[in-house]
């Protein structure tokens, strides 16, 4: 602790080598109606003084509302907030008599916004020029709301599964891969703390609730070195805070689940509007084991879906009037499935943890800290007879960062983060083999990240620093980012970096399907020897998963609400960690002459992933048009062999359309078709009488009569399943009343058309079991 308190004092200290004598102007923006921050404002600043010859000074708030502008001098100037749901604001300052200046601005409704030509031409998506914005899609809760939903309820899973360079394979199961990295590698986040697993069994509800989303960031590779801990991708997720206003809430009820949403103040700031003390609460729980057999007497043989899901999640705030904020939430998540004639599965979680954020009143750093722990348990048993497999992991984290703004948008991002996680795992291999693992490790990273905003370049290099001292291992993370704004509507930018990861799956990457997905560290106990694709030999000391990253692309406008993003990519993975599916016997003294391959739990293995992808989006009052073309290529090398990983779809395509209907808009159609080519899956050669040894080397083969069925099976997914394709649509229709409350009645179809897309196949019995059919249902929402 002491260690940990001489590392913030000396940061926060460090901070003052950034301070420039020029005079620094800051403001936070919120809206009026709800205390809000409001994200993502564009402010302008103009020195009004008769011999100024200082230029339109521009900003955008970020996601705590908060602005800045730096390296101003002396004088007074004219200050404009603008949003296009709000009415202007117009505010006159004199700076000079401090060298910090904070400003505080609401925001309130207006029925009609004019744009001004001038500050048009600026709003043009400022951060498109000022940010390198590689890789990342960037969405909000109005956003997520048009894309189509499953089960009349809108759910983050749906942005994530049009997002390019996102595969997922299959409905049931909720696994997404990103551009070659396996769902271990994706890094999910809630308000800073990491989610372990962050999708249902049901495959398209996850276990966070959009009515609280305030953004979702979806990083598919090159990002920062604000990230890390994994190699693929990073999904960054904020909750809004509760209302300080008004005492409110949701309440909806579909086939599938049923929620609600409770919010308001707790103490009130009269003095300073957007500031005092606020709550929310939201429960969701599923109701298919109640509804599907009369509601959809069709699927499963008229036998219900086996889903059961509840998750649960609180937050109190506290705001103060300078912009400073500390929340402290918690959430417990539970699943349960039972798949006739495949498997039993249920996970738990349950968390909580703080969050704060301070502004000194003589510092120009923003400072941001987080604590939270949390847990997380799954238990798997196929109904084959297999034994049993579990895992649980119980972790904490505790970080801080420090943001400096810079002259013409440019900034300075820095701080360190320490965590630490045990893990419990057990489960058996194809051949029968136990594997058990129970660790303890810690972390330790640091990190510095630069944005220079200079004529038409934009320049973010950074570097990270991951400590994994269990291993122990340090890792140093170059990371590089480029824009050049070519022209006002053209860009070309490029990323890439060194990224490195302590989590391991306890899933192989070479099956299909995978339902059971839990946790261990990275193993020290690996094979003595790897060889590459080219020959050459390595002594790996441990299983810690890296990769490279290289990623160009450009963005283009052709209009300011029609633009193209195209992006190709390269991801090496030098080294990765795979369980052992051909363990035959324990690595002990009694089978030392036995080659490691045999007899580790994990093995190590490198990888290729490659591909482009191409976004398209129009977006303009009453229409939104989304269309996504992603071509990749996967492949894996075990030491001996190349082969193609599960996930490896070739091509992938996913079209979205929404159109707001009548005056009011309060009638939307929104649509989705996603196309998918063929997964790969090792096939079925023949059958065989196996012998499972029960007397271990005294078993009599000529006499013994076992009746278990072997498979013989073919060379690894040598085959492709059949294309995937599904078409969906969502209805919705909102009621506006005097107490300006508003009821919503959604309806949908999933699947319209009602493909048959396989999802498992028994090879014993040969029963295919199929993705969701053509699948009806409506849902009713009340807000109020």
């Amino acid at each position: 602790m002491k260690n940990l308190l001489f590392m913030f004092s000396f940061l926060l200290s460090a901070s003052a080598v950034f301070a420039q004598t020029e005079f620094t102007v800051r403001g936070f923006v919120y809206n009026a109606d709800n205390g809000e921050a409001a994200g993502f404002v564009k402010v302008i600043a103009k020195q009004i003084d008769e011999n100024s010859s200082d230029k339109l000074l521009g900003a955008t708030t970020d996601i705590d509302g908060y602005f800045q502008f730096s390296s101003l001098k002396r004088g007074s100037y004219a200050i404009e907030v603008r949003s296009t749901e709000h009415q202007r604001i117009y505010d006159t300052i004199q700076i000079g008599d401090k060298n910090i200046t904070t400003l505080r601005y609401e925001l309130t409704k207006s029925d009609e916004v004019k744009e001004m030509e001038e500050v048009a031409i600026f709003g043009q998506d400022q951060s498109k020029r000022n940010n390198v914005e590689m890789s990342v899609n960037k969405l909000d809760q109005e956003g997520l709301e048009r894309l189509p939903s499953f089960g009349a309820e809108n759910d983050i899973i749906a942005a994530f599964s049009v997002t390019p360079g996102v595969v997922s394979t299959g409905d049931q199961g909720g696994q997404l891969y990103v551009r070659g990295g396996t769902p271990i590698q994706n890094k999910i986040t809630l308000d800073g703390m990491t989610i372990y697993n962050p999708f249902h069994s049901i495959g398209f509800f996850s276990v966070f609730e959009t009515e609280l989303i305030k953004s979702a960031d979806i990083y598919t590779g090159g990002f920062s070195s604000e990230y890390g801990g994994r190699i693929s991708s990073v999904m960054d997720i904020t909750y809004r805070d509760g209302d300080l206003n008004k005492h409110g809430g949701l309440v909806s009820v579909s086939p599938f689940l049923g929620k609600a949403v409770l919010e308001g103040p707790v103490f009130k700031n009269k003095d300073a509007k957007g500031s005092g003390g606020s709550y929310i609460f939201s429960a969701k729980h599923s109701l298919l084991d109640y509804t599907s057999e009369s509601v959809y007497p069709f699927v499963n043989e008229g036998q219900g879906m086996p889903y059961t899901f509840t998750d649960i999640y609180g937050k109190f705030t506290i705001k103060s009037p300078e912009g400073s904020k500390f929340s402290a939430f918690g959430f417990s998540n539970n699943d349960a499935v039972r798949y006739d004639n495949i498997a039993n599965l249920n996970w738990k979680s349950y968390g909580g943890g703080i969050n704060f954020t301070l502004v000194p009143s003589s510092n120009p750093v923003i400072i941001k800290g987080h604590l939270n722990a949390s847990n997380y348990d799954i238990f798997f048993q196929e109904e084959s007879g297999s034994k049993p497999r579990t895992s649980g992991i119980t972790g904490f984290d505790v970080g801080f960062d420090f943001l400096y703004f810079l002259k013409n948008q440019s900034q300075i991002t820095y701080g360190f983060n320490i965590g630490g996680f045990a893990t419990s795992f057990t489960t058996f291999n194809e051949v029968n083999r136990e594997i058990n693992l129970d660790n303890y490790n810690t972390e330790l990273s640091g990190y510095i990240n630069y944005r220079l905003v200079k004529g038409r370049w934009v320049f973010n290099p950074g570097f990270r620093v991951q400590a994994y001292p269990s291993i122990p291992a340090v890792i140093p993370e170059p990371r590089l980012g480029i824009k050049v704004n070519a022209t006002e509507n053209l860009r070309f930018k490029m990323s890439g970096g060194y990224y490195s990861q302590n989590f391991t799956s306890v899933a192989s990457d070479k099956d299909i399907v995978t339902l059971f997905y839990g946790f261990v560290a990275a193993p020290t106990d690996v094979q003595s020897t790897f060889t590459k694709a080219n020959g050459e030999e390595t002594e790996p000391d441990n299983g810690l998963q890296t990769s490279w990253h290289g990623i160009i692309g450009t963005e283009y406008d052709f209009t300011k609400n029609f633009s193209l993003n195209v992006e190709g990519y390269y991801k090496y993975y030098p080294k990765l960690s795979n369980i052992n599916v051909n363990k035959l016997y324990d690595d002990t003294q009694e089978f030392s002459d036995i080659a490691d391959i045999y007899k580790k739990d994990f093995l190590i293995e490198s990888g290729v992933a490659y591909g482009v992808d191409v976004l398209l989006e129009y977006s303009k009052k009453r229409l939104f048009l989304w269309g996504v073309y992603s071509l990749g290529k996967s492949e894996r090398w075990d030491g001996f062999d190349y082969y193609t990983p599960s996930f490896d779809r070739r091509h992938n395509i996913n079209l979205v359309a929404t159109y707001a209907f009548l005056k009011d808009k309060s009638l939307e159609v929104s649509l989705r078709w996603n196309f998918g080519s063929g997964l790969p899956f090792t096939p079925t050669s023949g059958y065989y009488q196996g012998e499972d040894f029960v007397e271990g080397v005294t078993t009599d083969y000529t006499t013994s009569n076992p009746s278990e069925l072997s498979l013989l099976l073919g060379d690894m997914n040598a085959a492709r399943l059949p294309t995937y394709h599904r078409f969906d649509i969502t209805i919705k229709k909102k009621f506006a009343f005097k107490n300006k409350t508003v009821m919503e009645l959604k309806g949908g179809v999933t699947n319209i058309y009602d493909r048959d897309n396989i999802f498992y196949v028994n090879r014993v019995t040969n029963d295919k079991i199929y993705q969701l059919p053509f699948l009806p249902s409506i849902g009713l929402s009340y807000d109020f």
